[in-house]
């Protein structure tokens, strides 16, 4: 089937459900977003929260020599190409205008401060199990970033998926904005929250929905690549040792050397972890309860 009817099915199929679980409340914001605003965001705590949670790798065109932050990197997707957004603090093309609560709203729930639903490329089904003084660290950071004035390309979306009411139904299904993950031990938590690890290496379903967050392989990856599995199952071989080594600088056991975009993942993410973060999460993936 192609995209094009693959986005006609999903109006279709799930246009009845979005009330009822609307009404249930299932992705109503966890945190009281109107008390974010009282908390002080420290800019240096956010610049390694924006570390922890992939920002520059995927807001950086950095193929093409484009600004920090600056968007338009493009992400191919079995329903069409998804170009990521300007969060520079430019005021008219980034999020330099954005309240706090406005962008933690984004972050927890998926929507825009003109009420829009993202698409779930921009993984807010992994973000918004973040904690409250993170979002606002994170928010301050991004405030000291220099101003870009870029405007992304339009997302090559078919119709019906090309409006952004269609993204209500795929949240019916496959988003909960009440999730919750421990903060410790940390190593699972930055799997499987900031690190947003699972959007990648767990399947997708035809709808492109996560269903079960066992980080197993993915065999329609970004760009259309296949994504291996990294559970203690599939990493049988490695060692803490190796994986940690494989996080920083992205070699394998056997010499060879990671590709695509978890190379940007490496150099702009994992790579620049605090050492005890980045065995933190060798250990959680090696571990059993990893993908059990």
């Amino acid at each position: 089937m192609s995209p094009r009817w693959f986005a006609v099915a999903i109006a279709v199929a799930l246009s009845g459900l979005f009330s009822w679980k609307v009404i249930e409340g299932q992705n109503q914001p966890r945190l009281p977003l109107h008390e974010l605003p009282g908390l002080e965001g420290n800019s240096f705590d956010g610049a390694y929260v924006a570390t922890t949670a992939g920002c520059v790798a995927c807001h950086t065109d950095t193929e093409n020599g484009g600004a920090l932050l600056s968007g338009g990197v493009p992400f191919e997707t079995p329903f069409g190409t998804i170009y990521s957004p300007n969060i520079t603090s430019d005021v008219e093309t980034g999020i330099g205008g954005w309240s706090t609560q406005e962008f933690a709203t984004a972050m927890l729930t998926g929507l825009s401060p003109e009420g829009e639903h993202y698409y779930p490329a921009f993984p807010y089904t992994a973000y918004s199990v973040m904690s409250a003084q993170e979002l606002v660290d994170l928010k301050a950071w991004l405030d000291t970033v220099e101003p870009v004035a870029s405007v992304t390309p339009e997302h090559d979306l078919p119709w019906p998926l090309s409006n952004r009411l269609s993204v209500t139904g795929w949240k019916v299904l496959f988003f909960d904005a009440q999730r919750t993950v421990d903060p410790d031990p940390r190593g699972a938590y930055l799997v499987n929250g900031p690190g947003h690890c699972a959007e990648c290496h767990a399947s997708r379903n035809v709808l492109g929905g996560v269903t079960d967050r066992a980080l197993g392989g993915n065999q329609r990856g970004p760009d259309g690549e296949a994504v291996p599995g990294i559970t203690a199952e599939h990493l049988a071989d490695w060692t803490v040792e190796d994986l940690d080594l494989f996080l920083e600088v992205g070699i394998t056991p056997d010499g060879d050397f990671s590709g695509g975009h978890m190379a940007d993942v490496i150099e702009y993410s994992t790579g620049l972890l605090y050492p005890a973060d980045r065995k933190a999460m060798a250990r959680y993936l090696l571990s059993s309860a990893n993908g059990s």
